[in-house]
C-alpha cells in the first residue's frame, strides 16, 4: 500500500500549535506503521463529494483528513474538527 502525503497537508499542519502538531505527527507515523491498529479511529466523511474521504481522530478536536482507497492512503488535511470536515466535504479527488 502506498503512502502519500498531498501538499495541502504541511500548510494545515503549520496553522496548528507546536502541541497539536505533534499530536499529529505521532498519528501520522502510528498510521504508517499500521494502519489496521486499534488506536485509530476512523470515521468516513458522510457528506464529502468523494466517498474515499475518512476522518481519523488525533485528539478530542484534531482530524486528519485522508483519502483513503485499496491501492493508497493520501494524508490531505488537517485541521479541527469542524474545520477538517468542512474542508473534506468540498473536495473530491479524480
Amino acid at each position: 500500500m502506498r503512502f502519500l502525503i498531498a501538499d495541502t497537508f504541511p500548510k494545515a499542519l503549520s496553522k496548528l500549535s507546536a502541541q497539536e502538531q505533534k499530536a499529529v505527527k505521532t498519528t501520522v507515523f502510528d498510521l504508517q506503521i499500521d494502519v489496521s491498529a486499534p488506536g485509530l479511529q476512523f470515521h468516513r466523511i458522510d457528506k464529502s463529494k468523494d466517498p474515499n474521504f475518512w476522518s481519523l481522530r488525533v485528539n478530542l478536536d484534531i482530524r486528519l483528513i485522508i483519502h483513503k482507497t485499496n491501492d493508497s492512503f493520501l494524508i490531505c488535511y488537517v485541521g479541527h474538527h469542524d474545520d477538517a470536515y468542512q474542508w473534506a466535504e468540498r473536495r473530491r479527488i479524480e
